[in-house]
């Protein structure tokens, strides 16, 4: 699909907010805001606003976009900001990591897994040139807890994490964990050894719907959401696309996670109101962009997605988030010690 603005906004397809998720008012087809109007007071303006920065952005940057982003609205369903081919299902990269961690959690939660159990990290597993840490340590084996491993997983995207998350969540018990909670396109790609995959499939709506749910409390238990949503919205957290251009407090307010690999430079979150009540919800999905050997902040999509974050920030912030709050954690920088 070649982006226009007609498919941006959803128009020709489903072209009222109501269509996906039932809201009642339009958001497609408004003007492009100017830095001086003052912020939405409504999710439906507020959706207009997204919609419109989302059209003008994806534009400039060409290539393909997928994608499905929402605003809570306090009074009924969430409004439709943008739905962009958001039923094709493509490769997820990293973004599909939220759903294995979603997984492992979920065996967490019944008990069947702890957070403080420990996994080899042998020479074997490591991913040799990886995203990550692990890859970078140097000597093994060693030996560290599933929750270091999640961590390392959500925030720094380490690769070598996938394969340690398989050690406990085979592949086709993370699928059924998936399918069972109502995702059926969000699945990894099993390989010959049943505790390794590739990362799979979803799609936009899948994702943001995950996404939902997860804020909504109806994913995981309330202490595997807290701690979920804590590593995503953490500072080491990824920084180079939607909260690149922001202060430490704002990007406080997001959990997020991107996806980069081959051509494909994705990225979907949750933003939070000041309160800490999911407020935005985006699944970002972009490939055929220029440069792809850029995996850097450079990168159309990558730059595109980086003055989205601000200006999808703005659009919302007089706007109410729905359910339960999530305050993040105070962060203060240490000096050893």
């Amino acid at each position: 699909m070649r982006l226009n603005r007609r498919t941006a906004l959803g128009l020709g397809t489903m072209a009222t907010a109501g269509t996906v998720l039932g809201a009642g008012s339009p958001a497609s087809a408004a003007s492009p805001a100017s830095a001086a109007e003052a912020a939405p007071t409504t999710p439906a303006r507020a959706a207009r606003r997204v919609a419109s920065v989302f059209a003008t952005q994806s534009a400039e940057a060409g290539g393909n976009w997928q994608a499905c982003v929402s605003v809570a609205d306090p009074s009924g369903v969430p409004v439709v900001a943008v739905t962009a081919d958001a039923d094709r299902r493509i490769e997820a990269y990293s973004v599909n990591k939220i759903a294995v961690a979603t997984a492992v959690l979920d065996k967490v939660d019944r008990g069947l897994l702890t957070l403080d159990q420990q996994v080899e990290v042998s020479a074997a597993i490591v991913v040799p040139g990886g995203d990550g840490i692990f890859s970078l340590d140097g000597a093994y084996p060693s030996r560290v807890t599933l929750g270091h491993v999640l961590a390392n997983l959500l925030t720094v995207s380490d690769d070598t994490a996938v394969r340690l998350c398989g050690l406990v969540a085979p592949a086709a018990e993370i699928n059924a964990i998936l399918v069972a909670k109502g995702f059926p396109n969000t699945q990894v790609e099993p390989v010959a050894n049943p505790n390794r995959f590739f990362l799979g499939t979803s799609t936009p709506r899948e994702t943001h719907d995950l996404l939902r749910a997860l804020v909504a409390g109806t994913l995981l238990s309330p202490a595997s959401t807290t701690y979920l949503l804590g590593i995503l919205r953490s500072p080491v957290a990824f920084t180079d696309g939607i909260r690149r251009t922001m202060s430490s407090d704002e990007r406080a307010r997001i959990a997020t996670k991107a996806g980069w690999y081959g051509d494909a430079r994705h990225e979907a979150g949750v933003i939070f109101d000041r309160s800490g009540a999911a407020v935005l919800t985006y699944a970002l999905f972009a490939d055929g962009q220029a440069d792809p050997d850029n995996f850097g902040a450079t990168h159309p999509a990558v730059r595109a997605r980086a003055v989205m974050g601000p200006k999808f920030l703005a659009a919302v912030d007089r706007i109410a988030g729905v359910g339960e709050t999530f305050r993040s954690t105070a962060r203060r920088p240490s000096n050893g010690g």
